[in-house]
């Protein structure tokens, strides 16, 4: 009895543990199926996983080499779509480590230590599915080049960036998001040589650099400019009109006085946000119709009249009637010297208001 009692604890033992195993083999499967992977292809790319690195077998496509300390790149996988490398102390990105990264959708480098000198030539272009290039943090001079015609998103802020090589975006026709901001660019750096073939771009970030004038030769598609934290002192009459679709405009902490700013030069209907804090501005700008939230705190100005900056008669501003009643929402005065209350034709003009900071 009792060796009949071990018999059957044993078989179920076995059977328990063959149960186990065509579960596991059963999850190894659905997991290759849900990432529309060959198990060929998953098994290699598993195998192939640098020491130094983490591929989880759930998204076996995703290579986690950041935060370990490395001072080079290690040999990635041949079917690595997402690779992160970020905050490491990496100088160069050499042909010989990332020649099987050819299918790479995602490359984050940001925080480490590349130079433009570090990029092997020709390394970047190679990557013809890359659709998002992440060097924030490095040691760039220049914008490298050549860059792969699938990119989307390159951002490549707080570098030593002072270069834009001519003809670098040509053919980047996928190109909507491009992000300079703390760089070193000049006004000769940003022309319209040098961005030449960004003719889908919608926000470009060039925030702390060493701007004087509004850049020139931006792309008619831009929708979100960025300026802040440069020297910009004044805006050339009709200059929005090269750029229609823009809706997000920063000029926070710039050197803008009233004298630089003509009168109508915001009068662009697709401007929805406008922010010029941190300026020398002695007026407040006329505002147009269709403007939503406008940032104008920590300026020079002393007054603010709805004759001067309501772009309607006040007659004509109730909405209820008038569907080109102003569409202000948000109004930040404070930082200046107006002294409240706000004049109740400011308030009868844009009757939309639904909070002033003063």
């Amino acid at each position: 009895m009792h060796t009949t009692h071990s018999i059957w604890r044993s078989r179920l033992s076995s059977e328990m543990a063959l149960l186990l195993k065509l579960l596991c083999i059963l999850c190894l499967v659905g997991l290759v199926l849900s990432q529309d992977m060959p198990y060929e292809e998953y098994m290699a790319q598993i195998q192939a996983c640098p020491k130094e690195c983490r591929c989880p077998p759930n998204f076996p496509r995703a290579v986690y080499c950041d935060n370990k300390g490395l001072t080079k790149i290690p040999k990635i996988p041949p079917h690595t779509w997402y690779l992160y490398l970020q905050n490491n102390l990496i100088e160069a990105l050499s042909a010989d480590s990332l020649q099987n990264a050819t299918q790479l959708r995602w490359l984050n480098l940001n925080r480490n230590k590349i130079t433009s000198e570090g990029v092997e030539e020709g390394i970047l272009s190679t990557m013809t599915y890359l659709v998002h290039l992440y060097m924030d943090d490095n040691l760039l001079s220049s914008v490298p080049s050549p860059l792969p015609a699938s990119l989307e998103h390159l951002r490549l802020s707080r570098n030593r960036i002072s270069k834009i090589p001519a003809g670098v975006f040509v053919g980047l026709d996928k190109l909507n998001l491009l992000d300079l901001q703390g760089n070193k660019l000049m006004d000769d750096a940003v022309t319209e040589v040098s961005l030449k073939g960004l003719s889908n771009l919608v926000q470009i970030n060039l925030a702390k650099n060493q701007l004087n004038s509004m850049p020139l030769g931006l792309p008619p598609t831009t929708t979100q400019l960025f300026l802040d934290g440069n020297n910009i002192d004044k805006i050339p009459a009709g200059y929005f009109k090269g750029l229609p679709r823009v809706a997000f405009l920063r000029l926070n902490h710039n050197k803008l006085g009233s004298g630089g700013v003509p009168k109508n030069v915001f009068n662009v209907s697709s401007i929805l946000d406008l922010q010029l804090s941190h300026n020398q501005l002695t007026e407040v700008p006329l505002i147009p119709s269709g403007l939503e939230h406008l940032h104008l705190d920590h300026n020079k100005i002393k007054s603010v009249s709805g004759s001067n900056v309501c772009p309607v008669s006040v007659d004509d501003a109730d909405e209820s009637v008038n569907e080109s009643a102003p569409r202000l929402r948000y109004l930040r005065l404070d930082g200046n010297e107006i002294k409240p209350p706000i004049p109740r034709d400011v308030i009868l003009c844009f009757r939309l208001l639904r909070s002033i900071v003063i």
